[in-house]
């Protein structure tokens, strides 16, 4: 399916399958939606299950403007959240997805009627300087573009960290829905390394101090395996900051969770979810 948002980006939301009620996937900064089929199928039982694609990623398309501030990806939400029809919606965010989604019910509460959310990027104030240094838009410009073949991406990935620590069946749907096909018949990133950055460096995240105007029940998962500032340290920052927040801790997992043991993560967030 097809949905028009703001600034002429064209989304794409992909149909995960299942039965029940309206359940929305909000990716990761430089994933997709199709990456997350793996958490999928542990909630088809209970929901339709849906995952949109943020602009910039995967088979949406570039703003107009180029701009990939984060109140475009808030738009982003809202429009596909509408096109289902079918809100408020239970839903699932990953890494920006979750922040994203948060946003989406700051600026029209009632959007999101449930939400598992696994390390949102919601900062406390004054840590994400826009034009300061940020490490993770330097990493995400040193990503390689491209490969000769998604078979060549597969082995590259599967053979050393981060992605190496992903069950296979995730990173194969990430390989399979997260690039493009080229004419000459090599394969390119659909989130160029550019765009990716940009998102990282992209000002308006949904801050910790705002998190008090939620009134919707959340759970704010992360895992135990990154060490420093980092989303997961945030989380029960976030977790404490929302009125129905709790907190939950994976102690094998880290920033990756969703794509490393999707299960679990299915499980915990169908449990919490389902009506």
């Amino acid at each position: 399916m097809r949905a028009s948002s703001t600034d002429g980006v064209e989304l794409e939301v992909h149909d995960l399958g299942g039965d029940g009620p309206t359940l929305l996937i909000a990716h990761a900064t430089g994933m997709c939606g199709g990456a997350y089929l793996p958490l999928a199928a542990g909630l088809r039982s209970r929901f339709h299950v849906w995952a949109l694609d943020f602009r910039a990623h995967g088979r949406s398309t570039v703003p107009a403007s180029g701009e990939l501030a984060w109140p475009g990806m808030i738009d982003d939400v809202l429009t596909v959240v509408d096109a289902l029809g079918d809100g408020p919606v239970a839903a699932i965010g990953h890494s920006m997805g979750g922040a994203c989604l948060m946003g989406a019910e700051l600026r029209r509460p009632g959007t999101v009627a449930r939400a598992f959310l696994f390390e949102p990027i919601i900062v406390p104030s004054g840590f994400d300087v826009p034009g300061g240094p940020n490490p993770m838009a330097a990493a995400a410009r040193r990503r390689r573009p491209g490969f000769p073949s998604r078979a060549d991406a597969l082995y590259r990935y599967a053979s050393r960290p981060p992605l190496g620590t992903w069950r296979a069946d995730a990173l194969h749907a990430y390989v399979e829905h997260g690039f493009t096909e080229l004419p000459d018949g090599t394969v390119a990133l659909a989130c160029t390394p550019e765009h990716e950055a940009r998102v990282f460096e992209g000002s308006g995240k949904p801050l910790i101090r705002d998190m008090g105007a939620v009134s919707t029940p959340v759970v704010v998962a992360y895992g135990a395996r990154d060490l420093g500032p980092s989303p997961a340290s945030f989380a029960p920052l976030v977790a404490e900051a929302l009125p129905h927040g709790e907190g939950r801790r994976y102690a094998h997992l880290d920033h990756f969770g969703p794509f490393q043991d999707p299960d679990t993560l299915a499980a915990d967030a169908l449990a919490f979810l389902a009506p």
